[in-house]
């Protein structure tokens, strides 16, 4: 079968692109392209052609099996210019998303014609590169270099509307995109064409703008080098010539194809195109998901049913008494008025959200539910009677789920009639943002209801990774050894300061120290004291040292540092070094890069006896928990990429 076809509309050629699921661009395709410009530039009675795209999307960019390998001819900048260069003019007809190399394509066009429902982009930074077919060099002769830069720098893709109000497309339409298109062709023949986006003159910026642009690029991408490239790209493109532009931002390409960080991020776009459907479960049906309730209306439980809402499911929300479903619904307000603010939501929007859910503390509501997630206190106690209520007003078949960071699950399963739909659902604060969700089964639980708990997580739009059972799953517990490998540096003379700046250096957006300061130091003192009381063996902590000098974080004006009254910003603590003087080795100075990578090397150790223990089941699905759920920079792959070399 052929991946791209030619049909005539009178003198209108269409060239239909028809290569599943994405029409990447392979070799396959870019030479049925190259021919294509042939034969309609040959036809003496085709005046212009419209390109178009079966299928669910436009060219989303490249082939995926062609990640890491050598390219083969015709390669795509060829392919784009002999696009720009047809004797006809082309018009790209834009549905689903032009992205990477597809809008390249469509930038040799001499029009485009976007679907409302489009978008458009250049994301290849997020693959650890930059454009490599003309997208640094023809974006700002075509929108502009402010435009140019937000759209290369960032990787984001824009809607049609706002492509179209920054120049990146012509024209938007709804309806029969095709038909459009091909009018909008036969119109723009009876007007004097525009010149190649290759001819097309660039506006020279203001000054200081490439300075300005490059600290706000560099602040941004956190460590990450391929932003701060693609920016001088776009900069080669503003102030040299064509050609040489072209050549500076292929030789890039070239260069950064073959790094580190192209070679981290390529692995976690693998992996995180696998997670959603992990092969263990193929052929396992997801049950239906129509409606949800969420017992438990405070910061998670709300944070869950925002998540459920803007998936579109109805929810109902049971709490101990009226008051606490006030505050639940209270909760769940000012989340989706924050969404407002934000311009996320319109207000219609929001108030729909809002009146999808029931709050009620009749148990009863749940009866016709598909799932209910409970997402109270972290007390095994208490969650066990939650789910005795369940088990005794929902239905056999409805799915129950627990959200906890630290108990067994199996303890709370334990007598809840049919065990085969219960399993754990470890969602991470705030619910609807956070894109990481452990899913957690027990012995019992069914085959169907583990690819329930995933098909949740695609409905929500989020990375699912499966855990098995220990204390903290996969991403507690590592943080867990994360946490006191950084002290074990502390008690060795390192500055408290010295670990976290070490760990922004290295690409996290707070050190150890900084980030439990943030959600609060008694967090896991509570769950340390729990298993003191247990009769477990927990050695002391200087966290808890600080706790029970009542030190919690920024909550109480101070944690592992002060801070001053309305103010975020970590001061060195005087109290705090007193506090710990008698458990701390001599002030010892340590290079940055070596406190990261020990404390790397550590969640790393970690992460392998996990896997050893049959934990997680492969060691990209643990570099995805940290990604997503612990700020690991993404630009190096997560602990166990980063440390391959050194297992």
């Amino acid at each position: 079968m052929s991946l791209v076809s030619i049909a005539r509309l009178g003198t209108i050629a269409t060239v239909t692109v028809d290569n599943p699921p994405v029409n990447a661009l392979s070799q396959a395709l870019r030479q049925g392209l190259w021919e294509a410009v042939a034969t309609c530039d040959a036809d003496p009675e085709v005046q212009a052609v419209v390109l178009l795209c079966a299928g669910r999307t436009f060219i989303a960019g490249a082939d995926v099996a062609e990640f890491g390998t050598p390219p083969v001819a015709p390669h795509l900048p060829d392919l784009v210019a002999r696009i720009e260069g047809a004797a006809k003019p082309w018009i790209a007809a834009i549905h689903g998303s032009a992205l990477g190399g597809g809008f390249e394509i469509a930038m040799g066009c001499r029009f485009r014609v976007a679907l409302d429902s489009a978008s458009v982009g250049l994301p290849e930074v997020t693959l650890g590169i930059v454009p490599g077919a003309g997208g640094t060099v023809r974006s700002p002769r075509l929108a502009g270099v402010a435009a140019a830069v937000e759209l290369v720098t960032t990787g984001r893709p824009v809607k049609a509307a706002r492509a179209q109000a920054l120049g990146l497309v012509d024209a938007v339409v709804t309806g029969d995109l095709a038909g459009a298109a091909c009018a909008f062709a036969r119109q723009a023949l009876t007007r004097p064409l525009p010149p190649p986006i290759s001819r097309r003159a660039i506006a020279a910026p203001e000054a200081g703008f490439w300075t300005a642009r490059e600290a706000e690029v560099a602040k941004a991408a956190k460590g990450a080098g391929a932003p701060l490239r693609a920016l001088s790209c776009l900069r080669r493109a503003v102030e040299a010539p064509f050609a040489e532009a072209m050549d500076f931002e292929r030789a890039t390409f070239l260069e950064l194809r073959g790094s580190e960080q192209a070679a981290a991020l390529r692995h976690v776009f693998f992996a995180e195109r696998t997670a959603p459907r992990p092969r263990h479960l193929a052929g396992h049906e997801p049950l239906p998901l129509r409606s949800a309730g969420v017992v438990g209306g405070g910061t998670m439980g709300a944070g869950i049913a925002a998540a459920l809402r803007d998936a579109g499911l109805p929810v109902v929300l049971i709490e101990r008494d009226a008051e606490a479903v006030a505050r639940g619904i209270a909760n769940l307000q000012a989340i989706f008025d924050g969404a407002v603010k934000r311009g996320k939501l319109t207000p219609e929007q929001a108030a729909a959200r809002l009146a999808g859910v029931t709050g009620t503390t009749e148990y009863a509501a749940l009866a016709g539910v598909d799932l209910v997630i409970e997402a109270v206190f972290e007390e095994i106690g208490v969650k066990r009677a939650v789910f005795a209520e369940l088990g005794r007003v929902c239905r056999a078949d409805a799915v129950l789920a627990t959200n906890t960071s630290y108990l067994d699950p199996r303890l709370i399963a334990a007598g809840v009639p049919n065990p085969h739909r219960f399993l754990g659902l470890h969602f991470f604060s705030p619910a609807n943002v956070m894109k990481l969700l452990e899913i957690v089964p027990v012995p019992d639980t069914a085959p169907a209801v583990l690819a329930t708990g995933f098909a949740l997580a695609r409905l929500l739009g989020k990375i699912p990774v499966e855990a098995g059972i220990c204390e903290g799953f996969i991403g507690n517990r590592i943080l867990k050894r994360y946490r006191a490998a950084a002290e074990g540096l502390v008690r060795q003379g390192v500055a408290i300061a010295a670990v976290d700046a070490a760990m922004r250096a290295h690409g996290f957006a707070m050190g150890p120290f900084e980030a439990q300061d943030l959600g609060g130091l008694d967090i896991a003192f509570l769950q340390r004291e729990g298993a003191r009381q247990a009769g477990q063996a927990v050695p002391e902590t200087l966290g808890d040292v600080l706790v029970r000098a009542g030190r919690k974080g920024q909550k109480t004006g101070g944690g592992w540092y002060d801070y001053a009254p309305g103010e975020r910003r970590p001061q060195p603590s005087p109290a705090v070094a007193e506090l710990l003087s008698s458990q701390l080795a001599p002030a010892s100075a340590m290079a940055p890069e070596a406190i990261a990578q020990h404390l790397v090397g550590e969640m790393a150790a970690e992460g392998r006896a996990i896997l050893h223990e049959g934990i997680a089941r492969a060691p990209a699905d643990i570099d995805l928990v940290e990604i997503h759920g612990y700020g690991y920079p993404r630009w190096r792959g997560g602990p166990m990429f980063e440390t391959r070399d050194r297992a």
